[in-house]
């Protein structure tokens, strides 16, 4: 029987298949991390771990930032909106038919199994209340939501005010920035940093919440309209992404 010709293995499947290049993907799809991070959860040396990040960041799969911490190290993130796109096309490489798309995030059906969120940044003037608006505005009661900063504001940045009300019809307006101290006595599933200066002075918390990084720069550093236009929009895809995270052990 003729073959339809010669089958051109995916990029995609190409760089997933590798072992260390999965685990740094599943690793990287949790939260973001530095080098050093990621040399010990694969148990691989740096040198190994570098080299398989620099092919998966000539992919596009992923991207580093400078630390706002210490601007010597690097946050390594997966665009997660480029698997999805690779994924499909791998699956459409195969068969028409397996291009599919993924289905929106399913919210439980259930409020008494709502997971518990607290978002971090610096200031909790920008980015925290960003994320804690946009997580209320998709999941609404069925996840408990919160944020606080290392040294709140006196008040939120205007630019972050508007671009909740414009793009997204939410109002934070009589919203003010809350200090992380208030938060040490409550209880949280999820612990979440936006900012690298904020992760690393993290108080600890009752019941061990998981911890996940997302390093997004502070708007407020540029302060126009663009810079939050982009943050908001990448806080957004984030907080999709997450949805199915908090509510993939609640059972509708």
């Amino acid at each position: 029987m003729a073959s339809s010709g010669q089958a051109v293995l995916p990029p995609f499947v190409r760089l997933a298949a590798h072992e260390v290049r999965w685990r740094l993907l599943g690793e990287l799809a949790r939260s973001d991390l530095r080098v050093r991070e990621l040399v010990t959860l694969v148990g691989e040396p740096q040198n190994l771990v570098s080299y398989h990040l620099r092919l998966l960041r000539s992919a596009g799969l992923v991207n580093a930032r400078r630390s706002s911490f210490d601007g010597r190290d690097s946050y390594y993130h997966l665009d997660l909106e480029r698997c999805v796109d690779a994924l499909a096309a791998a699956g459409a490489a195969l068969h028409p038919a397996l291009r599919l798309l993924p289905p929106e995030p399913t919210l439980p059906a259930r409020a008494s199994a709502a997971p518990s969120v607290l978002f971090m940044c610096t200031g909790n003037s920008a980015r925290s209340p960003i994320a804690e608006a946009l997580l209320r505005h998709r999941v609404g009661s069925r996840a408990e939501v919160t944020s606080a900063g290392s040294h709140p504001k006196a008040r939120l940045h205007p630019h972050a005010v508007r671009v909740l009300r414009q793009r997204y019809g939410i109002d934070i307006a009589g919203r003010r920035p809350r200090h992380l101290d208030t938060m040490t006595s409550r209880r949280f599933d999820y612990v979440i940093s936006l900012c690298d200066k904020v992760r690393e002075v993290c108080p600890d918390f009752d019941d061990h919440p998981q911890r996940l990084h997302w390093s997004i720069p502070d708007p407020g550093a540029i302060s126009s309209d663009d810079a939050f236009d982009r943050t908001a929009s990448e806080i957004d895809t984030r907080i999709r992404y997450l949805q199915p995270i908090l509510f993939r052990e609640v059972q509708p």
